[in-house]
């Protein structure tokens, strides 16, 4: 795949991504493909109460915590957002997010419309897409081909599935995931469109304007 457009940016603040989706759509792999095609742009890690499973790595796919230590960085308001997500904490540290978008990289962060809501009630200025499956049925589909979870914890997954999607249009953009290639397309074509907006660029392009009047 070809790399997007990217806007060269003179040393400013980063940006703050947003991408929420029902469990089991893909937000997942679509953000780590996104952040491997766009130079300057950071996938957050986020802290987990739950332990890894076969694969994970501590501190490259969650930063692994026991309950205890979560619920004490709960306490003393360490947390960009969290959330209790099917019996499991996951946040996002508040002091990992601002000392990335301070030295100008933008940030994705990955979580679910309950944190998606929290880092938007504290006034934080965030781009949000919503990535939607293609159907129910086919969410349904990619759950059981999973072959992880219970009947229970699918039924329940769906469950909740239905309820989150009606939050798409809380969102400044929505991105269906019928297919991964092109799902991620739109997704570098959404960053390059922020990264060039006139409030982005303008030192740069009245530097370039200044060239033009000398």
């Amino acid at each position: 795949m070809s790399s997007s457009p990217v806007v060269e940016r003179r040393a400013t603040r980063g940006q703050l991504f947003i991408v929420s989706a029902p469990s089991g759509t893909g937000k997942t792999t679509l953000v780590e493909r996104l952040v491997q095609c766009v130079p300057g742009l950071r996938m957050s890690r986020s802290y987990t109460s739950r332990p890894a499973r076969v694969g994970e790595q501590d501190g490259v796919d969650y930063n692994f915590i026991t309950r205890e230590r979560f619920d004490m960085m709960v306490r003393e308001g360490q947390f960009l957002e969290w959330a209790d997500v099917f019996g499991n904490y996951y946040g996002t540290s508040a002091a990992d997010t601002e000392a990335l978008l301070a030295r100008g990289e933008d940030v994705v962060l990955v979580i679910d419309v309950q944190g998606a809501r929290q880092v938007r009630s504290r006034g934080i200025e965030t781009i949000g897409i919503f990535v939607l499956p293609p159907s129910a049925a086919a969410l349904e589909q990619r759950l059981r081909g999973r072959s992880k979870d219970s009947e229970e914890q699918i039924r329940r997954r769906l469950q909740v599935a239905s309820a989150e999607v009606d939050e798409y249009s809380q969102y400044e953009y929505v991105v269906v995931n019928d297919e991964i290639e092109a799902a991620v397309g739109r997704l570098q074509a959404i960053v390059g469109a922020e990264r060039a907006r006139v409030r982005r660029v303008r030192e740069d392009a009245e530097a370039i304007i200044g060239t033009f009047h000398s």
